[in-house]
């Protein structure tokens, strides 16, 4: 399934001695040890990313629930949508000094952690207050993940960037479809409490930690090595665990392809926070059960497990990926279309294409790997990129809730949501264009 495609070789930069060395060290007594090191970082990879939405999909299938026992009204469940990305703003952008200083596999790691403990006690935490708080340090363990593992994916398997993007982009849509279809089911299975519905993932965080212990200590891929470890990767990738250099700082504000990036990433953000935050709750109130609505979520949130893998690939082999952007972008509008005009009677057939134009999410993890030559230029840029689109997206969800409020119906969200795949598609198709920042940012 990782096999690397010969177009995924073209468009990397890494020398081809990195190749040959790393055939050339086979046989060598530590060759099995590495081996075993990059299997392990590769379960660590998948199960992070497994836990990178259920905090969020868990929620929207009981957000009705969780209303009313906490007594939120639309606008506040609106704000409690909009929290994901503000905290992927605030605290993604602190993710690339953590990593200098701390390594990222320890970050990562620390962030697991702190989505489990978060996801444990905001459930039982008391009030709106206490909820915010336990899902905001959930999310700050999300989003200091979320900007890390592109950068992972380019030290550690440069050759191989499409593929190992879908690989943790297929077990990122994977645990999101999970999470909407098993919440409700489970959550009556144990009794009723939509307390205990939402806890029970913080079980999956705890598996995710254990992976990423032996790279604490040895800091694995810290941002700047990148450089380095082109050059020393003939010892293996044990070698350039300390491999350090000093990383040229880009200046993205002045890099067109940077703005172009964030926006796409904030506008694809902002639908895909809406869809999994509301759509559960816009099937629900055209009469679809509770259940099969968390299912029509679940559908949704599933069809990233294949196109997660598929188009990442299909990406890497395009000189410019506007062409997947604007697919990705009729999907979208022919979705929301049929949300509005036949929400109960058409609900599958909008499930899929509204998943189908959720994929715009691995394409723009793809991009931010392909838009940079080095690995200290992707952790910029994916800071950029995601700290900058998430503030981007923060008002969507929110507006959504005090529309949905005071119209009193869909019709005005639905719009909204049509709306804003336009510029999306626009920005994403910009972005798609073959340059790279450093080109542009470079001091």
């Amino acid at each position: 399934m990782m096999g690397l495609m010969p177009s995924e070789e073209t468009r990397t930069t890494t020398p081809p001695t990195v190749r040959s060395s790393a055939a050339h060290d086979a046989g060598k007594p530590g060759a099995s040890t590495r081996a075993w090191t990059v299997r392990l970082l590769v379960l660590g990879i998948v199960l992070s990313a497994l836990n990178l939405r259920p905090a969020i999909t868990s929620l929207g299938a009981l957000l009705e629930e969780v209303r009313d026992g906490l007594g939120m009204s639309g606008s506040v469940a609106g704000l409690l949508t909009s929290v994901p990305p503000l905290c992927f703003a605030v605290f993604g952008v602190m993710a690339p000094r953590l990593a200098r200083r701390f390594g990222a596999g320890a970050v990562v790691c620390a962030g697991m952690a702190a989505i489990a403990t978060g996801l444990l006690i905001r459930p039982y935490a008391g009030g709106t207050a206490g909820f915010l708080a336990g899902s905001a340090l959930a999310l700050m363990g999300i989003a200091v993940s979320n900007v890390l593992m592109p950068v992972i994916v380019k030290h550690w398997f440069p050759d191989r960037v499409g593929s190992m993007t879908g690989l943790y982009s297929m077990a990122l849509a994977l645990g999101t479809a999970l999470a909407a279809a098993v919440t409700v089911p489970l959550t009556d299975t144990l009794g009723g409490s939509w307390q205990t519905g939402l806890a029970l993932w913080a079980g999956l965080a705890v598996a995710a930690v254990l992976p990423w212990l032996p790279f604490v200590r040895g800091r694995v891929t810290p941002p700047g090595a990148g450089e380095r470890a082109a050059s020393t990767a003939s010892q293996g990738p044990a070698s350039t665990e300390h491999a350090r250099v000093e990383a040229p700082r880009l200046r993205m504000a002045r890099s067109r392809t940077a703005w172009a990036l964030a926006a796409f990433f904030g506008l694809q953000a902002t639908a895909a926070y809406i869809t999994m935050g509301w759509m559960a709750q816009i099937f629900r109130d055209a009469g679809v059960p509770a259940g099969t609505a968390g299912l029509l979520l679940a559908v949704t949130m599933v069809m990233g497990v294949p196109l997660a893998f598929v188009i990442p690939r299909l990406a890497t082999r395009l000189p410019h990926q506007g062409p997947i952007v604007l697919a990705l972008g009729v999907c979208g509008l022919a979705g929301y279309a049929g949300l509005y005009l036949a929400p109960a009677a058409g609900a599958w057939a909008w499930a899929v294409l509204l998943g189908v134009a959720n994929c715009a999410f691995p394409l723009a993890l793809t991009m931010v790997g392909m838009r940079a030559r080095t690995g200290p230029g992707v952790a910029q840029l994916s800071a950029f990129a995601q700290s900058t689109g998430y503030l981007i997206s923060i008002p969507g969800p929110l507006l959504v809730g005090v529309l949905y409020q005071h119209s009193g119906g869909w019709g005005l969200p639905i719009a909204l949501m049509s709306v804003l795949m336009i510029p999306q598609m626009v920005v994403g198709f910009l972005a798609g264009r073959d340059r790279t920042v450093e080109d542009e940012a470079a001091r």
